[in-house]
């Protein structure tokens, strides 16, 4: 039997470049999984309007115009689906749905949604929080910034117009926490 088995309803692991509507996909799981629910727990990620860090770790306030994600097919969502199965052997869940989006997004643009069902709220804030952690870390996708600059030049303080993102240490860092529990 394999991790997914202990998940009720099979999970829903999507790779699109489509939108999501948050509210019909909380509907659908929660109609899915039925009464035996106690608790549905989710996390929707947008594009922000200003990058968090520098390629160096510091703190900046550079605006930008849009990210980028790309993907490799069949890899990322085998690594999506080893997530929710690690989410699965650590706790009893009912249903869970996962979208990641792909393609290029400008801020205020949703790009994540995790939604986890289970028959209480502490296993669905968890198994979510823990997904999404993983998510950051773990799921095989290449993020790309392109800055703007006085609404004219896309550049910023380095003369960067674009950066390639890596996993931040506090991503990492979040990760790490999970393997110690």
């Amino acid at each position: 039997m394999t991790a997914l088995a202990t998940v009720l309803v099979k999970p829903i692991i999507e790779v699109s470049e489509a939108d999501y509507d948050l509210g019909a996909a909380w509907t659908n799981l929660q109609s899915a999984v039925g009464l035996g629910v106690g608790a549905m727990a989710g996390f929707s990620g947008l594009v922000r309007s200003t990058t968090a860090t520098d390629a160096g770790g510091s703190v900046v306030d550079e605006p930008v115009k849009a990210l980028v994600l790309e993907h490799y097919p069949g890899m990322t969502e085998a690594s999506m689906v080893a997530i929710v199965a690690k989410a699965a052997e650590r706790w009893e869940l009912l249903g869970v749905h996962v979208v990641h989006r792909v393609g290029r997004f400008v801020p205020g643009d949703q790009i994540v949604m995790v939604l986890v069902a289970a028959g209480h709220r502490a296993e669905a804030f968890a198994a979510c929080e823990y997904i999404m952690d993983y998510l950051k870390t773990d799921a095989v996708l290449w993020k790309r910034e392109d800055y703007l600059r006085d609404d004219k030049q896309a550049v910023v303080a380095s003369g960067e117009s674009a950066r390639w993102l890596h996993s931040a240490d506090e991503d990492k860092a979040r990760r790490a926490g999970w393997e110690e529990d």
